[in-house]
């Protein structure tokens, strides 16, 4: 287009072309002033830059093109960057990629999109400048690196899946009161209770209190059955979260178990936990209702495979033998692994500890 001097439009709207047509002279005003010419466009474009001369289309002020003379006063105070692509553009504003240390594989030098992409990928590429702040960095004591590495590794490594149900804690709280009737020692509290239930439903379930053996590649290559019950408990502590261990809890009794928690309970809040006592944990029982929750998906503590929750108890609506009544109604929810047991295992399991909840007596069954 634009091969002959006097066809065609001037101006060149990109995406027409120039008519084939000859321009149709306009009939002139008596009077009117004739303009002067003004000086041919060159045709070709320009290669004065690493890219095409683009100043005759709209919308890529973005391109190294410029009619402004370098240090005038609308120069930008960063140099711009060879970017078409508004997509482009935003992918490198949402993962905080600066577009100005780039180097652009396309055509002339343009950023592309797989240049964004390969910042993302890459911890070598420079981070986004943040402003100053008065932020404090607090560094991690050995509970809270030990704890920090194993969520990491159990939320890397475990398909962990969640079931819940609610329970009537009304028949549980009855049985805490009837076994503290008199000022009977050691006291015994409902987490204890909760440990005894947890500790008969594991040996009714045995691949539920065991860990998953890897290759070196990481990939499963069977089930180990341990031979003990070792329940640990989490417990806050001034210094965050700790997950105290009661080492062969199956051959202790209700009261000898309250007896070890408190202990354990107090070990820890005081930072006296050895290390004996903080490792070696089969299953964990988790009472996040003391925090006023009612239920949780919490993170199993690798390399353990389950855990059990238990959220606050709260008076509710229920109905009893076809009737409505206010009962201590209380959400239990348990994680397994999926690579030791199915649903109907895990379902079996929370099963048992509900009904145990319920009617306490009938964990005598199988004590």
């Amino acid at each position: 287009a634009g091969a002959r001097s006097g066809s065609g439009s001037g101006n060149i709207l990109v995406g027409y072309g120039v008519s084939t047509e000859p321009a149709r002279p306009r009939r002139r005003r008596v009077g009117a002033t004739i303009p002067t010419p003004r000086p041919a466009m060159p045709s070709g474009p320009s290669r004065s830059s690493g890219l095409a001369g683009t100043s005759g289309l709209a919308g890529t002020s973005g391109l190294a093109g410029s009619s402004e003379p370098a240090g005038s006063a609308g120069s930008a105070s960063r140099t711009a960057v060879a970017v078409v692509s508004p997509l482009v553009r935003r992918l490198a504003r949402d993962n905080g990629v600066d577009l100005q240390t780039l180097s652009g594989t396309g055509p002339g030098g343009l950023i592309m999109r797989r240049d964004v992409e390969a910042a993302v990928g890459d911890p070598q590429a420079p981070a986004p400048h943040l402003a100053e702040s008065d932020a404090t960095i607090v560094s991690l004591d050995a509970i809270g690196r030990r704890a920090a590495e194993m969520f990491t590794r159990s939320r890397r490594e475990v398909p962990d899946a969640t079931c819940w149900v609610d329970a009537d804690a009304t028949g549980l709280l009855a049985a805490r009161d009837a076994l503290n009737a008199g000022g009977a020692e050691p006291r015994i509290g409902l987490l204890a209770i909760l440990a005894r239930v947890c500790v008969a439903a594991l040996l009714r379930a045995p691949e539920l209190n065991s860990s998953v053996v890897t290759d070196a590649d990481g990939r499963a290559t069977g089930v180990r059955r341990h031979g003990g019950v070792h329940l640990g408990f989490a417990a806050q502590t001034p210094r965050g979260l700790a997950v105290p261990v009661v080492h062969h809890a199956e051959d202790m009794t209700t009261a000898r178990l309250s007896a070890e928690l408190t202990r354990l309970t107090a070990a820890a809040r005081g930072g006296r936990l050895t290390p004996a006592e903080l490792t070696g944990g089969t299953f964990t029982l988790n009472n996040y209702g003391v925090f006023g929750v009612d239920g949780s998906t919490p993170i199993i503590a690798h390399p353990q495979v389950a855990m059990l929750g238990v959220g606050r108890i709260v008076s509710r609506p229920w109905v009893v033998d076809g009737a409505l009544a206010v009962r201590s109604v209380v959400q239990l929810s348990f994680t397994f692994d999926h690579r030791v047991c199915d649903g109907a295992t895990a379902g079996a399991f929370l099963r048992f500890v509900a009904d145990a909840v319920e009617d306490p007596t009938a964990l005598l069954r199988h004590l």
